[in-house]
């Protein structure tokens, strides 16, 4: 159940409404890109998957197609009705199919994990995030639901590369830290503006965060101890350690963490700012 540009704003016209900016709205209307993102995504039939923000319903549909549950989390009302009537269309003729999707009317950032995932220990999310809540809702997600092992993100490229950058690259930050905390995190494909309505000024970069085995961060050290540190590290990213980091860490503690403080906070991978909570004596 293909989405082309002209079926989508034929639905958009039938349902009265159009994309929103407010709510970052971006439709994928391009079936290649929708195969591709499924293929990427390597969802297998029985699998259970989590989409946030539908929209309406293009890879929805495909990751049904494909064998996966999709619990797919949907905050706009107008959307939701486009999507309650594609549902019943597609039970129509392909129940199977259909019988495979829940549909949600919930604000994924205020939305309860643990009653949305139920009826799978595991679970992927693959979705084409609004923009305007991407950053926010990964690390919320990767904090709080540990049932979501994988995520395939559709993210500016921007905020993909700070995602995933490491020590020492432009692009590195305090969500960097953050997401190496919890997952591995790489770019795997490159979204071009034209498989969108409406067309977004940006490129878009799809991500693929794998949640790690075992915890990056050891037991004894506290993560909200870690991260006042990181933040008040990347609040001043521009000073070096010992004064954006003044007051906080001790001249004999960055020489017990191994730390220089002539280094800025891009410099430090996890390790380092494990390193450094302890040495300050910020452990739990």
């Amino acid at each position: 159940m293909a989405l082309t540009r002209s079926r989508a704003l034929a639905l958009l016209e039938a349902a009265g409404t159009s994309p929103k900016r407010a709510r970052g709205q971006n439709f994928l209307v391009d079936p290649n890109t929708i195969r591709k993102i499924v293929r990427l995504a390597d969802v297998h039939a029985g699998d259970h998957v989590v989409e946030i923000g539908p929209g309406l319903g293009s890879l929805t549909f495909a990751l049904a197609e494909a064998g996966a549950h999709v619990a797919a989390v949907e905050v706009d009302e107008a959307m939701v009705r486009v999507l309650r009537v594609e549902i019943a269309d597609l039970a129509d003729e392909h129940p199977e199919v259909a019988a495979r999707i829940t549909l949600h009317h919930a604000d994924a950032l205020r939305a309860d994990w643990s009653t949305l995932l139920r009826g799978g220990d595991r679970w992927t999310l693959v979705a084409n995030l609004p923009y305007n809540i991407a950053t926010p809702l990964i690390a919320d997600l990767l904090d709080g639901v540990p049932q979501i092992g994988r995520m395939l993100v559709m993210v500016q490229t921007e905020v993909g590369e700070r995602l995933c950058a490491g020590p020492g690259q432009t692009a590195y930050g305090a969500v960097s830290v953050k997401v190496a905390s919890w997952a591995m995190a790489r770019i795997v494909a490159s979204i071009p503006p034209t498989v969108f309505l409406p067309r977004p000024q940006v490129t878009s970069a799809m991500v693929e965060l794998v949640r790690h085995a075992e915890p990056a961060i050891p037991d004894g050290v506290g993560r909200a101890e870690l991260f006042s540190l990181v933040r008040a590290g990347f609040g001043q990213r521009r000073k070096m350690l010992r004064r954006s980091l003044a007051g906080l860490v001790l001249p004999e503690q960055f020489e017990a963490a191994e730390v220089a403080p002539t280094d800025r906070a891009e410099d430090l991978s996890l390790a380092d700012w494990v390193r450094l909570t302890r040495a300050a004596g910020m452990s739990t």
